[in-house]
């Protein structure tokens, strides 16, 4: 026997990763033994306890790489009935900043923030205390959480000053904030531990970086005691703009770039074209341009090498005549067309489309 859900359960659960709850079921007349036999059939799949999702929508949750956003609306509606907002590094996904590393085979806890609660948390799931004004609580898609600026101070109290840093970078980089929205943030909350943290995570960013390698790179390169180089900077010869690096030493005319497994290694259509790249810096180097190349092992295991390399070319002077010219770009571009690196927006989290004239859309089959 397929069960077959009430229009307005199918509607709801089709813009919240066709997600739907016990008791939503149970408000419209489902029973509990027509759950127990869809689950038992397979129709239906566990989230959590009392949470559910069809089987089609599962698959297209984790072929969308969005089951963290399918268990912060689980634990939304347990927790917090709905009306506690995402925070701290569940918010940060819902945003799609850069977020630290997890452990193999451990799930990231949910965090959310209720300023009138006691707090508390559970297997799954964090419920901060803490003050929340109006005006730093929005809505994305399904979710209710915390603006990006609150947001990154709140991450920025916790995690790893690289990670941090990431993440107040791609959220300049993407628009979502500006530094001085960031710093009023922290003002507000200034008496809350670890702000000392966010103060030198928000000197530190700088909206330019375009993934998570290059703002460790620049941290590294600054730790290093290495000169800062000018991020993002397009090279121009005979009035076509063939080539913008992450990062330049001008007087040396040396280009630092960043490099990420996925640039090369992603789908077909997504990855750089390894050989116009080739192509395009050897012409580059004909006219006296140098190249250093950095992936994060040489970063984390291969440090005094790299270093000496690259003190080595600054050492060395650039052409003295130079037919290509230089233009810092003032902020960065958002990367499209790359694989998802937790950079990409994640805003439209409705699966299965407008309901068809004789079905629905993903959330409905049952």
């Amino acid at each position: 026997m397929t069960l077959v859900l009430p229009l307005t359960t199918r509607e709801t659960a089709r813009h919240r990763l066709g997600l739907v709850t016990r008791p939503a079921l149970l408000a419209r007349g489902v029973t509990d033994r027509e759950i127990a036999a869809a689950v038992r059939a397979g129709e239906l799949r566990q989230v959590r306890r009392g949470a559910y999702v069809s089987a089609a929508d599962l698959a297209e949750v984790e072929r969308t790489r969005r089951l963290p956003g399918l268990r912060a609306l689980a634990v939304s509606a347990a927790v917090g009935g709905g009306a506690a907002p995402l925070a701290a590094g569940t918010a940060a996904w819902v945003w799609g900043l850069p977020r630290s590393a997890r452990r193999h085979g451990t799930v990231d806890r949910v965090h959310l923030v209720d300023p009138a609660g006691a707090g508390g948390r559970g297997r799954d799931w964090v419920l901060h205390r803490a003050a929340l004004p109006p005006d730093e609580v929005t809505r994305r898609g399904a979710y209710l959480l915390t603006t990006p600026a609150r947001t990154v101070v709140d991450v920025a109290r916790t995690w790893r000053e690289v990670d941090a840093v990431a993440a107040a970078d791609a959220a300049l980089l993407r628009g979502l904030t500006t530094h001085e929205e960031l710093v009023e943030t922290l003002e507000r909350h200034a008496t809350v531990a670890g702000t000392p943290a966010v103060r030198r995570v928000l000197e530190l960013a700088d909206g330019r970086a375009e993934s998570w390698l290059e703002t460790c790179g620049r941290l590294a390169f600054a730790a290093g005691g290495l000169p800062p180089f000018v991020p993002q900077v397009e090279i121009w010869l005979d009035g076509e703009l063939l080539k913008v690096v992450d990062g330049w030493y001008p007087e040396a005319a040396l280009a630092v770039e960043f490099d990420g497994r996925s640039k090369y290694l992603g789908p077909a259509d997504q990855r750089t074209d390894v050989w116009e790249e080739k192509r395009i810096e050897d012409l580059l180097r004909s006219f006296g341009i140098r190249f250093v190349r950095v992936t994060y092992r040489m970063l984390a295991e291969e440090w005094s090498r790299l270093r000496a390399r690259v003190l080595r070319e600054l050492a060395l002077p650039g052409p003295r005549h130079r037919e290509f010219s230089e233009r810092a770009r003032p902020v960065g571009k958002v990367r499209t067309g790359t694989a998802d690196d937790g950079w990409l927006w994640r805003a439209q989290d409705t699966l299965g489309g407008p309901l068809g004239p004789g079905g629905t859309g993903g959330a409905g089959h049952f």
